[in-house]
């Protein structure tokens, strides 16, 4: 379902680890126009590093590669990031959402699926193995009464 944006913004960037953390900081400042608590605005860094995080390790774990997020403000004070890449895919996304599943070695925990998804209202994902990943997630941010 499309919705109307009432702002957005679009971030392009290499696939090095240390722009993982830009890119957790540049989605919260964009986030806190909606004046989230920081236990939400703690949720949405923590499900934007897993997916720039498999972005990284995942779509292009032998070269660099673009991973591209754009950010929205929807209505109703709904929160929308996606984050792309163009690397290798995922072959089985239904088996890739499952948690403890890793392609990554034993290092990775296979949880990263299961943590955007527990920190964010939804979550789709959208690949073609060998052409990329979308990660899309939504989170709505109630609105703080005003204390007078």
């Amino acid at each position: 379902m499309k919705m109307k944006s009432d702002n957005y913004i679009t971030l392009e960037f290499l696939s090095r680890s240390a722009n993982e953390g830009f890119a957790r900081g540049a989605v919260a400042c964009f986030a806190a126009q909606l004046d989230p608590t920081l236990e939400e605005l703690g949720d949405i860094k923590t499900a934007v590093s897993e997916a720039v995080t498999n972005a990284i390790v995942h779509a292009y774990p032998d070269r660099l590669g673009k991973i591209v997020i754009k950010a929205r403000i929807l209505e109703g004070g709904i929160l929308e990031v996606s984050v792309r890449d163009w690397g290798r895919g995922i072959a089985d996304v239904e088996k890739a959402r499952q948690p403890l599943y890793t392609t990554g070695g034993e290092e990775r925990s296979g949880m990263g699926f299961t943590i955007m998804e527990s920190f964010m209202d939804q979550l789709t994902v959208r690949s073609q193995d060998g052409k990329g990943t979308r990660v899309t997630m939504r989170r709505r941010i109630q609105p703080r009464r005003q204390v007078r």
